[in-house]
């Protein structure tokens, strides 16, 4: 009980260091109270909380989850009809200066050894698969270096340092794994996290919260979002009618997965969209097109690039055109 309490404080507090927590909650008789310690009693251990945090399942943070969001609709704060979805970045606790290079997926991966015995390391070890990339992908990245460094070889910059151009398909984090090097508009590149969040437009009661690698794209990660959420509220008697989110989600997957389910999607349409076409007419019922020289151009296909995006395609025979 002591942890998760620590782990509400954390949260409300603003703290993302057990460290500074532990002093943190010393210095407040409020805490102190709430925690159940008396003012001389030693409260636990940072590394305590640490390893505490990881000897407990995930199902146990979902279930307390669950538990308090059941004690929100009990006292009316959630409405159920329409969820705000969002995502940031959550700041992951390692460096890029300590990343290190991927080899090539066809190299083996070089194992430490001392007089002849193999020297097995203590710490987590990430797998081979992270520690190796497709070797297209490393020399698209070095002839990409390459280009950069003759573009800025000019007088101006010769005295400036080699930049060294990061990705998560040439470098890794060997602390963390699952760190993954992003960047928003506006903020330095850092190794991230990527929390998406769902709120309830009653209170601001939070109805869902999921953590991914920060090199998905929010557009990917709706329907993973939507499920658990939808499958929660119902289980309430609390149906969604609305999903309102920004065009980072927008995507036609997206729209057919809530219009399916009955929900209706306030995402600004992706900015490429075309309402009308000049010079081309359409038929909703044939759902087919004509074109300026009076020829049908029927629905063909789907295509999707690699945001998962889907776009209609519509074409003409060969004998038309």
């Amino acid at each position: 009980m002591v942890f998760f309490k620590l782990m509400l404080v954390s949260r409300l507090e603003k703290l993302v260091s057990d460290r500074r927590l532990v002093e943190h909650c010393r210095l407040r008789l409020d805490i102190l109270y709430f925690l159940g310690y008396k003012v001389d009693e030693d409260l636990p251990w940072d590394s305590t909380i640490s390893r505490t945090r990881q000897l407990y399942p995930a199902a146990v943070f979902e279930h307390l989850f669950d538990h308090v969001f059941a004690q929100c609709v009990a006292a009316g704060l959630v409405s159920g009809h329409t969820q705000a979805v969002d995502s940031a970045f959550v700041k992951a606790n390692a460096s890029l200066e300590s990343l290190c290079e991927k080899l090539p997926a066809d190299v083996p991966v070089p194992v430490l050894q001392i007089a002849s015995n193999l020297v097995v390391e203590t710490r987590l070890t990430p797998p081979a698969t992270l520690r190796a990339s497709p070797e297209h992908h490393l020399r698209r990245v070095a002839a990409t270096h390459a280009r950069y460094l003759r573009n800025d070889s000019g007088p101006l910059g010769r005295d400036r340092p080699q930049a060294r151009l990061l990705s998560n398909k040439t470098h890794y984090s060997p602390a963390d794994p699952d760190a993954r090097i992003s960047v928003k508009p506006g903020k330095a590149r850092a190794l991230n996290y990527l929390c998406s969040l769902a709120v309830d437009e009653g209170y601001g009661v939070i109805s869902h919260v999921q953590a991914d690698f920060a090199d998905r794209r929010d557009s990917t990660l709706l329907p993973s979002i939507v499920e658990p959420l939808h499958q929660r509220l119902l289980a309430h008697d609390l149906p969604v009618a609305d999903i309102v989110a920004d065009t980072n989600y927008s995507n036609g997957l997206n729209y057919a997965l809530l219009e399916a389910r009955g929900i209706i999607p306030w995402i600004p349409v992706f900015g490429q969209y075309k309402r009308e076409i000049e010079g081309f007419s359409y038929d909703q019922k044939t759902d087919c097109f004509t074109c300026p020289a009076g020829k049908p151009m029927p629905f063909k296909r789907f295509d999707s690039d690699q945001d998962g995006r889907l776009s209609k395609r519509y074409s003409a025979s060969s004998s038309d055109c």
